[in-house]
C-alpha cells in the first residue's frame, strides 16, 4: 500500500519469476499492440511522456479549446473486465499461449496483510475484474515505479477502446473536441461542447464496464478557472510583469507541496553525507519546480 491523497493505493507487485516472464512477453507483444494505440494516449508508451500530454493540453487551450471535461475514472485498474480485455487483446494477438499467460496473470492471487498483520489472499481464479495498479510520477513523465511489468500495457489496451470509439464515431468533429489521455487520467477539451462531451463519455464508459467518479468529474471553463492534470494546473494565469491574463500552465499546488516535502525529507536523510551528493539530489527535486511550458510573451 502506498499513500495517496485521501487514502492509500495498492500496488500489485509480481514474484520475480513472473516479472521475468512478463518482461519477455512485453518485448514481443508491445510493438503489435502499440501500433494500434491512439496518438492521444501518452501513458507508459515508448517515445511518449506526461510532458508530451501536458504540452498538447496547453497547445489546445491556446487554440481556444477552453471548455473542459475534467474527468476521473473510479478505480480504473481495479474494474477493467477480464473478458472484454482479453477479447480486445485477442483482436491483435492470436497466439493462444500468450493469451493463456495473460489470463493467468490477471487471475493471479494477491497476498495481502490484514488489520492484525496476518496474511490473506485476494483475487485468484474467481476474479473477474482488475489488473495490478502502477505507481507513477506523472508530473515529471517518469516510468512506473513498481507494478506488474505487463499491467500498463493491458490498461492502455483497454483504454484504447474508448479513444478509438471516440474517433470512429467522429466525435472530434461533432463535439468540436479533443481528448488527451495518460493511463487512467484524461481530459476533454472542446469549443463550447463540454456538456455534450461529458454526456457522451458517461454513456460509453458505462458500456465499457467502467465508472466515472461523479464527485471528481467536472466541467471547467479554462478562461475563468483552472483544472489540474498530471500535476499541472491549467487555465487562467497572469503575467508576472504586467498582470495581463493568459491561458497557461504551472505546477499545481499539490505538486509543489509534494516536492517541497520531498526536499525536506531529502535533507533530513542526508545527514552525514558529502555535500556534492546532497546537492545533486536536491537539484534533481528542485528542477521539477521549473515550468518549461509557459511561453507567454516576455515570461
Amino acid at each position: 500500500m502506498i499513500p495517496k491523497p485521501g487514502g492509500e493505493r495498492p500496488l500489485g507487485i509480481p514474484t520475480i519469476r513472473d516479472r521475468v516472464v512478463q518482461t519477455a512477453v512485453k518485448l514481443v507483444i508491445e510493438p503489435v499492440l502499440e501500433a494500434d494505440l491512439s496518438p492521444y494516449m501518452f501513458g507508459y508508451r515508448p517515445q511518449k511522456s506526461a510532458l508530451d500530454a501536458i504540452k498538447m493540453v496547453q497547445g489546445l487551450l491556446k487554440q481556444g479549446y477552453a471548455d473542459v471535461v475534467d474527468a476521473d475514472l473510479s478505480k480504473y485498474f481495479d474494474t477493467i473486465p477480464h473478458s472484454e480485455l482479453l477479447k480486445s487483446i485477442a483482436a491483435r494477438i492470436s497466439d493462444r499461449h500468450i493469451l493463456r499467460l495473460i489470463k493467468m496473470w490477471l487471475k493471479a492471487p494477491v497476498e495481502e496483510r490484514d488489520e492484525n498483520g496476518g496474511k490473506r489472499m485476494t483475487g485468484g481464479k474467481n476474479a473477474k475484474r482488475g489488473t495490478p495498479h502502477c505507481a507513477q510520477v506523472a508530473s515529471c513523465g517518469s516510468a512506473p515505479l513498481k507494478c506488474g511489468v505487463i499491467s500498463p500495457l493491458l490498461a492502455n489496451r483497454y483504454m484504447n477502446r474508448f479513444l478509438k470509439y471516440w474517433e470512429k464515431t467522429d466525435q472530434p468533429r461533432r463535439l468540436r473536441a479533443r481528448i488527451v489521455s495518460y493511463a487512467d487520467d484524461f481530459v476533454i477539451l472542446s469549443l463550447g461542447k463540454a456538456a455534450e462531451a461529458l454526456a457522451w463519455t458517461r454513456r460509453v464508459i458505462t458500456r465499457l464496464g467502467l465508472t466515472l467518479n461523479e464527485a471528481k468529474t467536472r466541467l471547467r471553463n479554462a478562461r475563468r478557472e483552472r483544472f489540474e492534470f498530471l500535476g499541472y494546473s491549467f487555465g487562467l494565469h497572469w503575467h508576472r510583469r504586467d498582470g495581463k491574463p493568459y491561458l497557461g500552465a504551472s505546477p499545481s499546488p499539490k505538486s509543489v507541496a509534494r516536492l517541497r516535502q520531498n526536499a525536506r525529507d531529502h535533507l533530513k536523510a542526508s545527514h552525514g553525507r558529502p555535500w556534492p551528493d546532497i546537492r545533486e539530489g536536491l537539484n534533481a527535486i528542485l528542477l521539477l519546480l521549473r515550468n518549461p511550458l509557459d511561453s507567454a510573451p516576455g515570461h
